[in-house]
Formats: structure tokens, C-alpha cells, sequence
């Protein structure tokens, strides 16, 4: 089996590559644009085109170039807190190269099938009867990257429905892991730790609401149900990908705080406190467990104690 990752280099590709490799069974490509740094382990069993996705016939080229059987389209603008202060440009970017990717598989590859990658931030606001969110949840976004990626969701079922494509969607809950960048509450918490404990900064760290609660997973139990949703999932449907439970902020705090190697006073800042914050996200995942039997492996602990392991190896590096 032939795979092709776009954004292959970022936190989710890399884990999906690494995941695809050890099954054994598969060749993995991948775009990438800008630094590769999370697979430069991984370079010698990769076919890599580094690519800006954002014209048709640069993707186009690629897909038939590859030869894929399965896509895993990742790259996009993550960040809701970036599409806030650039709303245009999330919604372009993202908008874009979905569009693109399904573009090219309607008219060169059209047996190939798509993995369509959506987000719990479709769900938006969230009232406490919606809960657990099911896959049929009212969507109610909150930010014009929730907006982006109900584009993309709903591309995706369209380009099923008009032209017979194999695509399946996925919500995706919070994820974490190693190689998350910062902009992200755990590798936020965990640098500022591992910066206070090599003493770069002082033993203080700001932080905003702490009492709102997540359905935090692990990434790599997020890209295994990626490769078991496309290639198990039924085309045109969407899957919810989560813990299925919910840990707040203050919990995820306590727990990289017990591991510290320093005493660290923990003071709210004001300006980190977001006017629009849903008080609990927790994921149905029953309709994806049915079908593929997949479900999360790996404890939250754990998760913590890799992301903090991660970024204490980063900061050494970057202090060197």
C-alpha cells in the first residue's frame, strides 16, 4: 500500500509516517513546507516533495507522481488563536489546499481514498446536553478556524456525494504528544517547565482558565484511528476521535507540575483568559469503535510525562 502524507513534517504527520512504517505493510510519502526537523529520523524510508500546496497543478503533479492508494491530508493552519487575529488567512489556506487535494484525486486518481481531517473545534460552543458529543452534535463554531475546517468537512462529504470519492472525515478531540509545537496549552506548560528547570527563566509560570475541561488523547492513538477510519470507515461518513473523557486544565497543570525537577509558583494572567471558552468538551467515539474497534491505549499520564521528557530535550538543544 502506497500513502501520501501533505504535512507530512508537522506534529500529526510525523506521528502518522512513524505509525505507517511500523505496520510494515505500507510506502509513505509526504509534502513538505518549511522545517523537517520531526522527520529527519525518518528520511531515508521517505519519498518527500517539498511543495507549497496552495496551486492545483503543483498537487496534482504530486498525486500522480506518488501513486498513492490512501491520502492523509494534514496540512492546514492549526491554530484557532492564530485565525482570530488573521481570520482570512486560515480560511484561505485551509479552504484551498482541501480543495486542491480533492481536485486532484477527481481528476487523476479517482480510486485513491481521502482522509478528510476535521476537528472538535467544528463543535464550537457547547451546551452540557449536547454531551457526549455525538457526530450528528449541532456544529456552533467559536472561531474562524472551526469555520475553515467545516469547510473542509463538508468538501469533503460533497466531493463523495457529486463524484463517488472514497473520502472519510474525522473529528479529532485534543491531541497531544511530543513534537507539538507551542501555542497549545501542554507544550506551553511543559516548556515553560523544562525553561525553569534548566534556570532560563524564573520559577513562575502565567497561565489562563485552568477550570475549563478537555477530551485530551494521545496523538499516537489519534493516527492509528486515522489509518483504521480510512481504511475501514465507511466513505462519506465522519468519526469522532477522542479519550472519551475529559480532564480540565488544571488537571493537566498538576500532573507536569508533580514530575518537575523545581518549586514553581502558578499565577493566572488576565490576558490569557479567552471571552469564549466552552466549560467541558468530551467525545462520543462509539461510532468509530463499532466499526473498527479502534480506542485509546494510552494514559494520559503517560502522554505528560513524554510531552515534558520532549521538551526538557529541546530546550538543551536550543541552549547549546
Amino acid at each position: 500500500m502506497r500513502a501520501l502524507i501533505t504535512g507530512i513534517s508537522g506534529f500529526v504527520g510525523s506521528h502518522l509516517a512513524e505509525h505507517l512504517l511500523d505496520l510494515g505493510t505500507w510506502t509513505v510519502a509526504g509534502t513538505v513546507y518549511g522545517g523537517a526537523e520531526n522527520i529527519a529520523h525518518l528520511r531515508d524510508h521517505l519519498e518527500l516533495y517539498e511543495a507549497e500546496l496552495s496551486g492545483l497543478e503543483t498537487v496534482r503533479n504530486i498525486v500522480v507522481d506518488s501513486r498513492p492508494d490512501a491520502i492523509f491530508h494534514l496540512a492546514a493552519q492549526p491554530l484557532p488563536s492564530l485565525s482570530r487575529i488573521d481570520p482570512w488567512f486560515t480560511l484561505e489556506n485551509n479552504i484551498r489546499l482541501q480543495l486542491n487535494v480533492l481536485e486532484a484525486v477527481k481528476q487523476v486518481a479517482p480510486k485513491t481514498a481521502v482522509l478528510v481531517v476535521g476537528t472538535s473545534e467544528e463543535y464550537g460552543q457547547v451546551n452540557e446536553s449536547d454531551l457526549p458529543l455525538r457526530e450528528d452534535a449541532p456544529l456552533r463554531p467559536t472561531s474562524p478556524y472551526g469555520v475553515s475546517k467545516i469547510a473542509q468537512d463538508f468538501l469533503g462529504l460533497q466531493y463523495h456525494l457529486s463524484h463517488g470519492l472514497r473520502i472519510v472525515r474525522v473529528r479529532p478531540f485534543n491531541h497531544l504528544g511530543p513534537r507539538q509545537r507551542r501555542g497549545f496549552v501542554a507544550p506551553d506548560f511543559a516548556s515553560q517547565i523544562a525553561e525553569i528547570e534548566a534556570g532560563l527563566r524564573p520559577p513562575l509560570m502565567t497561565v489562563g482558565k485552568l477550570d475549563v475541561a478537555r477530551d485530551f488523547s494521545d496523538v499516537r492513538d489519534i493516527v492509528r484511528g486515522y489509518v483504521l477510519a480510512l481504511m475501514q470507515g465507511e466513505p462519506g461518513e465522519v468519526y469522532n476521535l477522542g479519550a472519551c473523557s475529559a480532564h480540565t486544565v488544571r488537571q493537566l497543570l498538576d500532573l507536569l507540575l508533580a514530575r518537575a525537577n523545581a518549586s514553581i509558583e502558578v499565577r493566572q494572567d488576565p490576558e490569557r483568559m479567552r471571552t469564549i471558552d466552552t466549560p467541558k468538551i468530551v467525545a462520543d467515539c462509539s461510532k468509530l469503535r463499532r466499526r473498527t474497534g479502534w480506542q485509546p491505549r494510552i494514559p494520559f499520564e503517560k502522554t505528560l510525562a513524554d510531552v515534558l521528557d520532549y521538551w526538557r530535550a529541546q530546550v538543551q538543544t536550543e541552549g547549546r
